[in-house]
């Protein structure tokens, strides 16, 4: 019987099928947002076994475990590795119809050559299989990085962090995959938020000063992020469950700071005061260092209060938002666009409702010479399967200029999740080789070949000008 991930899996003409062999399949991978652990890079950590590496930190396979009805302690709890893989291999099966159906079979046979579908009749033998696998070196977490062909990588860090650990890979000849931080200053802009006093004590630590001020925070930031800068940083990014935009004055930032730093709360209206006056601060500092700023915006954070008090934030219980953005959006770019200090700016939406208007703003604020200045990001978190990324590339196609995009990223904390990139390559290829079968595009392969290799690669190479001599 035919493997069900075979050397054409979703390729479904042969117009598809030469896009993705003749040009795309054998491309590197520019990861330039993840959520990988620089500590684990540094260190070359070797994994216990394949629980740890597969299931540990994969919030998809947590939420499918718990709507299965399986237990905690089998997901983020103390059960022994063995039963945790052996509860994930009942639940799999029923995943069909799932992108961690597909995802889960993708990455059983680029890293362990597994293409039997994972069971409760074969798990103890894949999981022993695997595990004799991980022991070797090429499965440290340099050695994935390595044979998965990654060329560089961009975590995502705090401003507070020192990136020691940057520098101590930055320092490992025999390491040739680049890796750099991300400006990543969600605490920071959070004042609302409960621990956003002890936050500012931790930037007082890295900063060098006491934090007094509005002044004196917005200072602090841009510091770091010349911090950031020095240590390699081309891109900084921000989330957001609202989108905020009200201007205000210095003296009304000064107020909204020293009365949160007070312990008083804040109305919607002051956060965003203080929200926007940050991001119009950064934005303007990331543009003169030729940064890319990321936006990613529509995630609800922790609605389940019960389960964040009882496992804490990142868990696997955030979900989609339904809010409206476009005006607050707009007015930012347009902020930062009438001084002419807009910098690389990549939109990502949560709900795909919203796949149009983003698609659209990015049209409105293009320019200076330079190619695809404002993305529209490639398919976000719940949006990174097959239907929500034909449904990003499409609005893309129709709205804006698909050859020019940075294509994907994994946005994970796997150092499995590569296959991912695969995965998109292959959907790529057959929405293009569809539209050529289809004679809604000419038959021009080699043309089009080339626009899926800037696409998967070289569009990314470009537009964050990574110093890729490295490897």
């Amino acid at each position: 019987m035919k493997a069900f991930i075979h050397e054409d899996f979703l390729l479904q003409t042969e117009e598809a099928r030469v896009l993705y062999h003749e040009y795309a399949e054998a491309l590197p991978i520019i990861d330039y947002h993840c959520h990988l652990d620089p500590g684990a890079i540094a260190e070359n950590k070797r994994f216990g076994s394949i629980t740890e590496v597969w299931l540990g930190g994969d919030h998809y396979k947590w939420r499918a475990l718990r709507t299965f009805g399986v237990e905690e302690k089998y997901i983020t709890g103390n059960a022994p590795d063995e039963e945790k893989f052996a509860k994930w291999s009942e639940v799999l099966p029923y995943t069909v119809g799932n992108p961690l159906y597909h995802w889960s079979a993708l990455e059983l046979k680029a890293y362990f050559g597994v293409e039997e579908q994972l069971s409760p009749q074969n798990w103890r033998r894949i999981y022993d299989h695997c595990n004799s696998l991980i022991a070797q070196d090429g499965f440290t977490a340099q050695g994935l990085i390595t044979r998965s062909n990654v060329k560089w990588i961009c975590t995502t860090d705090d401003p507070a962090d020192d990136l020691r650990y940057h520098g101590q890979i930055a320092g490992q000849p025999g390491f040739q995959t680049g890796v750099t931080p991300t400006f990543r200053p969600d605490k920071a802009m959070q004042i609302e938020a409960e621990s956003f006093p002890d936050y500012v004590r931790s930037l007082e630590q890295a900063a060098g000063y006491a934090i007094t001020s509005y002044a004196l925070m917005e200072r602090a930031l841009l510091e770091r992020i010349e911090y950031f800068d020095k240590h390699g940083c081309k891109v900084s990014d921000h989330g957001f469950s609202h989108f905020p935009y009200a201007e205000a004055a210095p003296s009304v930032l000064e107020d909204i700071f020293s009365k949160r730093l007070s312990g008083r709360i804040l109305s919607r209206l002051e956060s965003d005061q203080y929200q926007t006056a940050l991001l119009l601060a950064m934005g303007r500092k990331y543009a003169a260092h030729g940064w890319a700023m990321q936006l990613h915006i529509g995630a609800i954070r922790n609605p389940n209060s019960r389960m964040f008090r009882e496992l804490g934030p990142d868990t696997g219980f955030d979900t989609i938002g339904d809010n409206s953005y476009a005006d607050s959006l707009y007015k930012l770019l347009d902020g930062l666009e009438r001084t002419g200090e807009l910098p690389r700016t990549i939109l990502y939406n949560l709900n795909a409702v919203q796949n149009d208007v983003l698609a659209a703003m990015a049209g409105s604020f293009q320019g200076g010479g330079i190619k695809g200045k404002i993305q529209f990001g490639s398919g976000w978190w719940y949006n990174d399967q097959k239907d929500g990324m034909i449904k990003q590339l499409t609005s893309l196609s129709n709205l804006g200029l698909l050859s020019c995009f940075v294509g994907m990223l994994t946005d994970s904390r796997s150092f499995l999740s590569y296959t991912r990139h695969e995965y998109f390559r292959r959907i790529l290829c057959n929405l293009i080789g569809g539209w050529v079968a289809s004679g809604d595009a000419p038959r021009d392969l080699a043309f089009l070949g080339s626009i899926v290799q800037d696409i998967c690669y070289h569009n990314a190479e470009r537009y964050f000008e990574f110093p890729l001599s490295r490897g």
